[in-house]
């Protein structure tokens, strides 16, 4: 009976989670992101079990799981017509090695809290995806300024030479 309830309790949350059609959003961070990106693709938002599919069973703790991203899944509800962000839970996501590591439920807790899963191969491409996306945010300022610089600086040198 004392392991009936956790387990109720757990696909209540899973019936929840996937209530409305999965999360509002994940926050991503972790190595090439500053701060912290909030993902809102279907492909990454949509299912509970798209970064691994925590009933498949835990597997060893890898030695090296390489590079990993956390990510955690949110909410949004609305309090008084003002959103407020609910964090779902917390899961540390390794694309290169294949690995998730489940942190938990915020403010409550699972049997799959802890614990290593193998990662599901069909997030990868999203998930690359969303980090190449990214990239190329973080370079367009950059571009750009070089451009206008190359601009100032041929103007400058094209300019007639009076005296």
């Amino acid at each position: 009976m004392k392991r009936l309830i956790p387990l109720l309790a757990l696909a209540l949350m899973f019936t929840t989670a996937r209530a409305d059609g999965g999360f509002d959003y994940i926050a991503v961070k972790g190595p090439g992101i500053i701060g912290e990106i909030d993902v809102t693709q279907a492909a990454l938002t949509e299912d509970y079990f798209v970064f691994a599919d925590f009933t498949q069973g835990s597997i060893p703790a890898p030695a090296n799981p390489g590079q990993g991203y956390q990510i955690v899944r949110l909410y949004v509800v609305f309090e008084d017509d003002k959103p407020r962000n609910v964090p779902f839970d917390e899961l540390h996501y390794y694309p290169y090695t294949g690995y998730v590591y489940y942190v938990g439920v915020v403010d409550g807790t699972s049997e799959y809290d802890g614990k290593w899963y193998a990662a599901n191969p069909a997030a990868e491409a999203p998930f690359r995806g969303v980090l190449f996306q990214r990239a190329l945010l973080a370079w367009v300022p950059f571009v750009l300024l070089v451009a206008i610089l190359v601009w100032f600086a041929v103007a400058y040198y094209r300019k007639p030479k009076t005296g």
